[in-house]
């Protein structure tokens, strides 16, 4: 069944491959939930102010600014539509409730919807189920 929507499904498909990028350089976390647990050699501690040879780094990544401005410059019914692509790709919403799921996108577009994709640690994974879903 596939659906007519003000949103592009090349465009979905750009943000799930700027989504991908972004996730690839995001840091790794660790299963056992430590993420980011450091142990201190007790020998080295008397050197740990000594940054000799290190140099700062800079992240020229600019994937994550890219993807919110995309998402940020959709207009309302996009957007709204985008949230719903992916509850339905997440599996909150059958195709069928489509209509239900942008019902409900716009009545919680309260905060910034950038914002809201962009903390959903599987974006991409349900942009590509819900256009699958969708038949797009």
């Amino acid at each position: 069944m596939a659906v007519e929507l003000a949103l592009s499904a090349d465009t979905v498909r750009m943000i799930v491959q700027k989504a991908r990028a972004v996730s690839v350089s995001l840091p790794d976390t660790y299963e056992d939930g430590h993420e980011g647990d450091v142990t201190l050699d007790p020998e080295t501690l008397d050197n740990a102010h000594l940054h000799d040879g290190l140099a700062e780094e800079e992240n020229d990544d600019s994937s994550a600014t890219e993807l919110k401005e995309i998402i940020e410059d959709l207009n309302i019914d996009e957007a709204t539509e985008l949230v719903a692509i992916a509850w339905i790709g997440r599996g909150d919403y059958e195709t069928g409730d489509l209509d239900l799921a942008f019902t409900e996108a716009r009545e919680r577009a309260n905060s910034p919807i950038a914002t809201y994709l962009l903390d959903l640690p599987l974006l991409p994974d349900y942009l590509e189920a819900g256009l699958e879903a969708l038949d797009l």
